[in-house]
């Protein structure tokens, strides 16, 4: 399943050129996982109940075409690999039908002693309507 994630162009947002400064789309790719997490489930605000955390351990953008002010953008974002310790997200701004940018994201999950760890099946569960 892919998530749709509503976000408003912000006049904060805007580089000197007046479109959306490229690190703008790592928080909002940040905002769509979030989003999609929560819609399934999963809160970020503390640890899962197992005490794992997720961490971003890889980024990749592409930049497309820009975003403007005060324009709705929507977030796609889906996974595309899911692992025992791990997954990995799709994620694309759009304007409508038009793509702005895209990219992936690996997550990984660590216990409390900050080691990679697995995941715990009923956090599989969770995140299994997320993929693609």
């Amino acid at each position: 399943m892919v998530h749709l994630t509503p976000v408003r162009v912000h006049f904060r947002d805007l580089d000197p050129y007046a479109h959306v400064n490229h690190s703008v789309y790592v928080t909002w790719f940040e905002i769509g996982r979030t989003e999609a997490l929560r819609d399934n489930g999963i809160l970020l605000a503390g640890p899962h109940a197992s005490g794992c955390q997720f961490v971003v351990s890889e980024l990749d953008i592409r930049y497309r075409k820009p975003a403007l002010a005060d324009e709705i953008v929507h977030i796609e974002s889906s996974i595309i690999e899911l692992r025992g310790a791990s997954s990995r997200w799709q994620q694309r701004v759009l304007r409508g039908d038009e793509l702005l940018a895209d990219g992936t994201v690996r997550i990984g999950l660590v216990g409390p002693d900050g080691k990679v760890a697995r995941m715990p099946d009923d956090m599989k569960a969770q995140l299994a309507p997320l993929m693609k």
